[in-house]
């Protein structure tokens, strides 16, 4: 049952940007802010961890994910740590996300040559 809740969710969430992209006039980046935000939004009033343990990696791949995480690391770390923990914090748990991105990124732009 995990497996279709999973599927459910991020096709959900595919969804939804698609209609947002193909009705209204935000760009692909618009959206995927967007998607950050309200992430973000859903960790701090805790409804995120319930959607994770209901659909479990669905919910965990999505770009919501990581306004979750962003959010998610800096409040556990600003209960620790104070005001220098909400910085801190946030890279905690996105640093290996941000870092094999930053590297991925980097042997494709050497790999592939832009068309002009």
């Amino acid at each position: 049952m995990i497996y279709f809740n999973s599927f459910l969710i991020s096709g959900l969430i595919c969804l939804i940007a698609q209609l947002i992209l193909d009705n209204t006039k935000l760009t692909p980046g618009h959206v995927t802010a967007l998607f950050v935000v309200i992430g973000a939004a859903l960790d701090v009033f805790n409804i995120y961890d319930k959607i994770v343990l209901w659909a479990g990696g669905g919910a965990m791949v999505p770009i919501t994910s990581f306004g979750h995480l962003l959010i998610h690391g800096a409040l556990s770390s600003a209960s620790r740590y104070g005001i220098t923990g909400l910085l801190l914090g946030m890279f905690d748990l996105t640093a290996s996300g941000i870092t094999a991105a930053i590297i991925f990124a980097f042997f494709m732009a050497i790999i592939f040559k832009p068309h002009s």
